[in-house]
């Protein structure tokens, strides 16, 4: 019984060793991403990164847009459309690379609306929050994940691949 007690403690401090060095020398690669903004089929923004698998990358555009009301079509208070995307490379090989991808957008409809008396009021900003828990890409290839629908529809452009272990940022 002592024996097997032995044998055993060596063949599991063996595996902590084996275990140990597999763990240190298997450092993931980073993951190079690029990821566009379309409204209505046409690129308004974009983000980028090199972000490690396991972790995230967090980036917010702001787009101050300025709108024209009432009758006299003045000017009136400036809207800041903001954008922030969180970016997280939760699997990559030399197959396929998976994003888990979290959007808050601030955006506003396309066209203004009229009064009654042909008054124009302001497009209202409205929030847009969106997950997608894991988009599975071909290394190199764009793939679409459609955010809005309509009024104005909303589009984000992506791509990924493997990056040389020292690019990470």
């Amino acid at each position: 019984m002592l024996k097997l007690r032995k044998a055993g403690l060596l063949f599991c401090t063996a595996c902590a060793v084996s275990f140990n060095a597999f763990a240190q020398g298997t450092t993931p690669r980073p993951v190079q991403w690029d990821l566009q903004v379309l409204r209505d089929g046409q690129q308004i923004d974009s983000f980028s990164g090199t972000t490690n698998v396991g972790q995230a990358k967090t980036d917010t555009h702001h787009h101050v847009v300025k709108n024209y009301v009432g009758c006299a079509d003045k000017a009136a208070g400036d809207i800041d459309l903001q954008r922030t995307l969180t970016v997280s490379p939760i699997h990559a090989n030399a197959d396929d690379v998976t994003l888990q991808i979290d959007a808050q957008e601030t955006l506003q409809e396309n066209a203004s609306t009229t009064t009654s008396e042909g008054c124009k009021v302001p497009p209202q900003p409205r929030q847009v929050s969106a997950t997608h828990p894991g988009l599975v890409l071909k290394p190199g290839e764009w793939s679409t994940w459609q955010i809005v629908d309509k009024n104005p529809t909303l589009v984000y452009k992506v791509r990924a691949t493997l990056s040389p272990a020292t690019a990470a940022q």
